[in-house]
Parts: C-alpha cells; structure tokens; sequence
C-alpha cells in the first residue's frame, strides 16, 4: 500500500479559506490542505471569477488527513466552531454566495456522519436560528491561486485582521 493511501479528503466550505486553512492547518493528523472552489458550474474558475458570484462555486478548503490520527468527526467539530452555520451567504464582513456554509462529502460514510452532526448542533439549541449548512456529495475541486495557498501563514498570521 502507498504511504497515501491510508489518508482520507474531505472538503468545507465555511467563509474566506484563508482563516479556514489556518484553523484546520493547526490540528494533529492533517495531511495537507489545499485552498480552491467547489459547487459551481464553470470551469477552471479563478478567484476574480468565483467573487463575481456569477459561477457558483464555494470558497472550499480540502483537507487530507490520517483517520488514524484525527477522526472525521473532530474534522466536522472543527467546521462548525469556525464560522456561523446559520447565515446563507455570509460569515462575517464577506457577503455572497461563495462564502456559503457547505459540507462536501465523499463516502456515504462522511454523508451520514455530517447529516449526523448537524442534527446534533440543531438538537443543542446553540443557535437561535436553523443551520442553513449545505451537506451535498463532492463535486470537482479546483485549486485556488498559488498565491491564495498558506496566505496567512506567509504572512506570519493566523487570522485575518478583518
């Protein structure tokens, strides 16, 4: 067996990736995170295409990590005290479908474990208003930008100054 194939993806999309990546980037047992978009319908989108609102597409962090170091659970535990799962098209000072709250998942394993979870944060009353979370299978996932990828850690931060 390949040294990769022992890791799992999974895939968010819960505001700018930028404080996103650096959330997930600091738990034990994540592999690597790449930063792009995912639920659209173009192509190829860029960055410039993706904030005009016009594609579809979600900024999404995909996460590949060991379930044998981190489980997917804690991963979704992760998701959900990063940003507000209850604005559609909103999370802090960014407004617009691409900063959408949305799980992707890959297995049906990870479909039930999201569906799961967000029953659970609805049953806790945490929230005075419903969860407005998208949970919908992984479709393709294009990469942001270099210049998007580890943008805070380039820059000696770990969350934006917004």
């Amino acid at each position: 067996m390949a040294e990769d194939e022992k890791y799992e993806a999974a895939s968010f999309a819960a505001g700018c990736f930028w404080g996103v990546e650096e959330t997930f980037r600091e738990l034990d047992g994540v592999i690597s995170i790449i930063v792009g978009y995912m639920g659209g319908h173009t192509e190829d989108p860029t960055y410039s295409d993706v904030c005009s609102g016009g594609t579809g597409h979600a900024e999404t962090v995909q996460v590949t990590y060991d379930p044998n170091k981190i489980s997917y659970n804690k991963l979704l535990d992760t998701f959900w005290n990063k940003h507000d799962p209850t604005t559609k098209n909103k999370q802090g000072p960014d407004v617009g479908s691409q900063y959408r709250s949305i799980i992707f998942y890959y297995n049906e394993d990870q479909r039930n474990l999201a569906i799961e979870s967000k029953n659970k944060l609805e049953a806790s009353d945490k929230y005075k208003n419903p969860i407005v979370t998208e949970i919908i299978p992984a479709p393709k996932f294009y990469p942001a930008e270099d210049y998007h990828q580890q943008y805070l850690k380039k820059r000696g931060k770990k969350f934006c100054g917004i």
